[in-house]
């Protein structure tokens, strides 16, 4: 193997290209991002970035990725397997005996109409730039989508006194936690400030030139001089749509060894993946799952290096992913820490709480069978769940 194309230049394609060249192999290495940035952590753009604690240049990733080709700012186009070749959108073509598609996500747009100003979304380094410029004293911030981006800029914003109002579709806020663990997340909000319009959809934005309000779907008016989309990602798989791949809503469908499959479900020699861009099988989930999560971008990037330099014919020799899913979020004096797959979970369960620190610990299963936990303030008590909940 001598040509590995890398597409994508976030964390999954940087670990990728560290574990090939700690794994000893010293053939040309590309990397291609349409971001004209070299990688850096995302999750500090909704808190420590926005905040003003951290610049861009302290969000880089640490660490090298010794004699890669970079190639910034340019998007790849299409895939061409037959010629084993990355077409990139100025017509370049980049050939390759190795491939990861680590393209990852881009942030959801609002569908309808949107004023020409204030109105944002938030996923890159730019995006946080551009949204924090217009952040004055007397802003009113509403914040459309109660997930983790929106509560973690809801938090950061509230901790300077800037007014916020989060709306969401969902009845309590990060709905993933499910509502016993959601409940006590928004007390935590309301009492730093935060308004919540919860089981409600947005009709509309109100202005032309600039943002003035949004329209809820019950005819309530939010008054607002900055919004912030926050409603989810769309993965960035347009240029390999038409490969032959196995997908699932959009990402591509791999095994366990991070090898990606075709249509008929047979491994694609050479292709593998890594990241929010790729499903892949996991022994709480029902088939191939997409795991939007910092770690399982790190612990996949760091299984596919090693599986792709196995000599041909030694298969059968690659491991498989045991990655316990993870998340951390920071918001006010509370770190949430969860571990498992917490989709799967039918109930939740609350086993130790602290109104007061605050801090608690809750569990949840599906079927009875223990298939996440989640921590405020409680770091040590997720490392025994992480243990606990490896793969049989």
């Amino acid at each position: 193997m001598e040509d590995v194309v890398v597409v994508g230049g976030g964390l999954a394609g940087f670990r990728f290209a560290q574990g090939l060249r700690e794994a000893g192999y010293d053939g040309r290495v590309t990397i291609v991002s349409d971001e004209r940035h070299l990688p850096y952590d995302r999750p500090p753009l909704s808190k420590q970035l926005l905040a003003g604690t951290c610049t861009e240049e302290q969000c880089a990733l640490p660490g090298d990725a010794p004699d890669v080709s970079w190639v910034l700012g340019r998007r790849a186009e299409r895939l061409d397997r037959g010629r084993q070749v990355v077409v990139l959108d100025d017509g370049t073509e980049v050939a390759y005996d190795g491939l990861l598609i680590a393209s990852g996500r881009r942030a959801r747009p609002w569908e309808g109409p949107v004023p020409a100003s204030g109105v944002h979304t938030m996923r890159d380094l730019a995006d946080t730039a551009a949204f924090r410029s217009e952040i004055g004293p007397d802003a009113k911030v509403v914040i459309v989508g109660a997930g983790f981006i929106g509560c973690e800029v809801a938090a950061t914003l509230r901790k300077e006194g800037v007014d916020v109002t989060v709306v969401g579709v969902a009845p309590h806020p990060m709905p993933v936690m499910g509502p016993e663990v959601g409940a006590r997340a928004m007390r935590i909000h309301e009492a730093q400030g935060v308004r919540f319009r919860l089981g409600r959809g947005v009709a509309g934005f109100e202005g032309e030139e600039r943002v003035t309000g949004v329209r809820l779907d019950d005819g309530e008016l939010l008054e607002a001089t900055v919004v912030l989309v926050a409603i989810g990602s769309l993965p960035n798989s347009e240029w390999f749509a038409d490969a032959g791949f196995s997908m699932d809503q959009g990402v591509v469908v791999c095994d366990a060894t991070c090898t990606v499959l075709d249509g008929d479900g047979q491994p694609v020699a050479g292709v593998l993946a890594a990241g929010d861009i790729a499903a892949w099988p996991h022994h709480h989930g029902e088939g191939a799952v997409c795991i939007e999560h910092w770690s399982n971008a790190r612990d996949m990037a760091d299984l596919a290096a090693r599986n792709l330099l196995l000599p041909v014919g030694e298969r059968a020799a690659m491991a498989a992913t045991a990655s316990v899913p993870t998340f951390w979020s920071d918001q006010y004096d509370v770190k949430i820490k969860s571990a498992g797959f917490l989709r799967a979970a039918d109930t939740w369960t609350i086993v130790e709480e602290d109104v007061e620190k605050p801090s608690l610990l809750a569990e949840g299963r599906r079927g009875g069978e223990l298939v996440g936990a989640i921590a405020f303030n409680m770091n040590r008590s997720i490392i025994g769940y992480q243990r606990q909940l490896v793969a049989p």
